[in-house]
């Protein structure tokens, strides 16, 4: 392999001659190895998005020529569309608040330029990564921002996916709004209730998470750039970071917004905790479903059977026939990966000390992989389950007819003491709470059948 010789504060290294990162992004790939993952594409073109948008506003203010800034411009549009992305060859996870993230963007961005210049890789005196690429910004401005686009943009696949999920509750209340079955709290038999009334219910709280998801995204839309390394904006243009937001919001087309205090903005990470935890939120709504769905479906000879869930695939290797529900049980353990991440993003979150958080990158890694989770787990939820459950109407009705739970509608009439009685015979004896009453000779069999009546009881 040829190499290339760069320096940088740290020293002299050599880099692969055909190589658009640089020295310092070969430090950071060498300090790195965390995870063995790589930036994701939606970061990446973030950044490049961020490059494209100051070296427009520095051109704008005089501090860049057109020469180079059309250069940088066109290496970035070359990323935004998904090129030299295997250049970036950063950990997620790393030290120094993203400064790896940074730089490896900067010198990709400022090789691809020297190449569109004519130039050879390397040679910075044509376009530097920082003095050009990197002028009036500082990772603590630039990787927050990118992290607020990337967050954006998966946010909205996230919530495209928790709306169809509703929409698909919607159509099952109405579908079984006419199977009544027994209601359980605690596992114990309780009282009837319509199957589509649990599905409307199920509803209602993906609503509550679609709003707060919404709310959430919102936070992504304010931005710190400009305020390079603390906030104060040292370095930059005042014309040139009142540009900037305006700017990239049409790059991005996102409603972006300057942060009307820059030094918050780079300091506090609270937004990104926030939608961390719209996203468990729903998370945990969903897998409560899933447990229902599991609960519900059991079977299916020797469990509830009230619905049954969509065959996927064969649930074992050494019992013929067993189909298990995989679609709720996957989205329980994303849900876990969710809960566990907001635990991390918390700490990261709450670790930053006075003017910048160190902690970035674990935060945005597992924020990022939160709503990736979220967006396919619930995609394949709504998919491969929900549409395709259907309800075993008899087998409900018979376990209401056989339940102990509807003495609950005799209590006004005879009091509890009597009902508890009552419901403690059939218990006993085995036999249906109608053929209890009838012995008591308390109601007629009219009164009986009118009292019991599933129908009157939801």
């Amino acid at each position: 392999m040829n190499y290339r010789m760069e320096a940088d504060s740290i020293g002299t290294k050599q880099v692969p001659a055909d190589a658009y990162y640089g020295v310092q992004s070969l430090r950071g790939y060498e300090n790195f190895r965390i995870t063995g993952l790589s930036l994701r594409a939606e970061f990446i073109e973030s950044m490049a998005q961020i490059k494209k948008a100051c070296a427009i506003c520095n051109h704008a203010v005089g501090e860049l020529d057109t020469r180079r800034k059309e250069a940088i411009v066109k290496a970035c549009d070359e990323i935004i569309a998904g090129k030299l992305h295997d250049q970036f060859i950063c950990d997620p996870i790393q030290g120094g608040a993203g400064t790896t993230a940074n730089m490896n963007a900067n010198e990709v961005i400022a090789n691809r330029a020297i190449e569109i210049l004519g130039g050879t890789k390397g040679d910075y005196s044509i376009v530097h990564p920082n003095d050009h690429v990197n002028r009036a910004q500082s990772t603590n401005d630039v990787i927050p921002t990118a992290a607020k686009l990337t967050a954006a943009k998966l946010m909205h696949k996230a919530i495209e996916q928790v709306e169809r999920l509703n929409e698909a509750l919607l159509a099952k209340e109405k579908e079984f709004h006419d199977i009544i079955k027994m209601g359980r709290t605690q596992m114990q038999d309780a009282v009837p209730i319509r199957l589509g009334d649990e599905f409307g219910a199920y509803s209602r709280a993906i609503s509550r998470d679609i709003v707060r998801m919404n709310r959430a995204v919102r936070e992504m839309y304010t931005i710190n750039l400009g305020g390079t390394a603390i906030g104060t904006a040292l370095n930059a243009n005042p014309a040139y970071v009142t540009a900037l937001a305006p700017t990239l919001a049409r790059i991005c087309q996102l409603p972006l917004s300057k942060a009307e205090d820059l030094i918050d903005g780079t300091q506090n990470l609270d937004a990104f905790a926030y939608v961390s935890a719209a996203l468990k939120t729903c998370a945990i709504s969903c897998s409560k479903m899933a447990n229902d769905f599991r609960l519900m479906s059991s079977g299916p000879r020797c469990g509830f059977e009230e619905i049954n869930l969509p065959a996927m695939q064969n649930g074992s290797s050494i019992m013929p026939g067993k189909v298990n529900p995989v679609i709720p049980e996957v989205m329980s353990q994303a849900a876990f990966c969710i809960i566990g991440n907001d635990v991390a993003i918390t700490m990261a979150a709450e670790a930053g000390q006075l003017e910048l958080n160190f902690a970035e990158p674990v935060l945005y890694h597992k924020l990022f992989e939160s709503i990736v989770a979220l967006t396919g787990a619930v995609q394949t939820f709504t998919d491969n389950c929900v549409v395709g459950i259907t309800a075993n109407a008899e087998r409900c009705r018979e376990l209401v007819d056989g339940s102990v739970g509807v003495i609950t509608a005799i209590c006004p009439k005879v009091g509890y003491k009597e009902s508890a009685d009552i419901a403690k015979e059939a218990i006993k004896t085995g036999a249906s709470v109608r053929d209890v009453l009838r012995r008591t000779k308390l109601f007629t069999d009219e009164e009986i059948e009118k009292i019991l009546d599933p129908e009157t009881m939801v």
